[in-house]
């Protein structure tokens, strides 16, 4: 059997019967078209022989802010988001990583059109949501929800926890009585491991990990097949992060979710993720699958976030590889590469000119790194 015969056979597995280490193992993952608009029929829906098309499609998305430079100064602008594209696949888990202030939450939160795109395109299962109105995504709504980082500061300290997770049941009409309504919200506390009684306490009386799973909970209320987690543990004491970690793993399991999950922590991401994306400046610079990028890394800057992973075993050192300069300003980003004003790597006349697609050096591999002089 050759290679392209097997990854054919790989792909006619359903996806509800893939399990998640069955996903992080293999790299025979199947490639979306080049445009999401090659998925889409003229009226819209998903074509018939696409059905194991990628759940999540982002084609070229772009997410820009207006300043305004001084008091009849021109509007310069934030490239928060810069022509970003990537896929979440049924069941999958996508790991986003980079430094404080890259775009990763601007870009979890203008995919869902938190933030309304400068450009680009979004097509969610079939459908191009890029330009829907308020009233055509709301539908749609329930299916893309987002976990946020704070677990305090997004909910409503006014309203108690059975409001706060029921209130999405209401506006989505999928309960019919206050009855009906206090079992769904009861069945989805037990879900996330808290009490049913506490569906009379408000927000300030719990824990920052009993908080985070409230949030979870109100996500998971109306029923939905992608979530946007937005560092959903960097606020939370470390014994109560694998916790967390675990409740959205068992829940991907169960419910068969897909998830964009953001973080700092490399490790909880190489330890959740299904397929990693680096971002640097509001660009993905390198993805592959997780196994497949902790082993070898072609983009410099990817090296040096891995080198920042602490080793526990006090007898042995990793090389740190340590960056100079600061990151560029996303007002004004360099000229080529926006990697290349710190790159150990860079070549003048190439890196600072051109800008690197984002490609597979090996045909297959399903490992691309925009560099033009990447490690191998």
């Amino acid at each position: 059997m050759t290679d392209d015969e097997s990854r054919d056979d790989a792909d006619d597995t359903p996806q509800s019967e893939q399990p998640h280490s069955d996903l992080v193992t293999s790299h025979h993952y199947w490639e979306p078209p080049e445009r999401p608009s090659d998925a889409i029929e003229t009226d819209g829906s998903p074509k018939p022989e696409d059905k194991r098309r990628p759940l999540l499609q982002v084609e070229r998305l772009a997410k820009y802010f207006p300043v305004r430079r001084g008091l009849f100064g021109r509007t310069a602008f934030v490239r928060a988001v810069d022509n970003v594209s990537y896929y979440v696949r049924h069941g999958e888990t996508l790991g986003l990583v980079g430094e404080s202030g890259c775009g990763k939450s601007t870009l979890g939160r203008t995919t869902l059109r938190l933030s309304e795109p400068t450009y680009g395109r979004i097509v969610f299962e079939g459908k191009d949501l890029t330009h829907y109105s308020e009233r055509q995504l709301r539908p749609l709504r329930r299916k893309m929800q987002i976990v946020f980082q704070d677990p305090y500061s997004s909910l409503n300290p006014r309203m108690t926890v059975r409001q706060i997770v029921g209130e999405a049941l209401h506006i989505h009409r999928l309960v019919t009585s206050k009855s009906e309504e206090e079992a769904r919200v009861e069945q989805l506390l037990v879900k996330v491991g808290l009490r049913p009684e506490s569906m009379a306490r408000y927000p300030h009386e719990f824990s920052g990990g009993q908080r985070q799973r409230i949030g979870i909970a109100r996500a998971l209320a109306v029923e939905p097949k992608f979530i946007v987690c937005d560092e959903p543990i960097s606020a939370l004491d470390v014994s109560i992060q694998a916790q967390i970690v675990n409740l959205l793993l068992d829940l991907q399991e169960e419910l068969n979710l897909s998830y964009l999950f953001i973080s700092h922590d490399l490790k909880v991401v190489e330890y959740v993720s299904h397929r990693v994306a680096v971002m640097y400046l509001g660009k993905i610079v390198e993805v592959a699958p997780a196994d497949a990028l902790y082993e070898q890394r072609h983009h410099p800057y990817t090296r040096a976030l891995m080198s920042a992973i602490p080793i526990p075993d006090p007898e042995r050192r990793r090389l740190r590889i340590l960056l100079e300069g600061d990151v560029p300003s996303p007002l004004d980003p360099p000229s080529g590469c926006a990697f290349h004003p710190r790159c150990p790597r860079s070549q003048p006349g190439q890196c600072d000119v051109e800008t690197p697609p984002l490609k597979e050096l090996t045909p297959g591999s399903h490992h691309r790194v925009a560099c033009w002089n990447p490690h191998t």
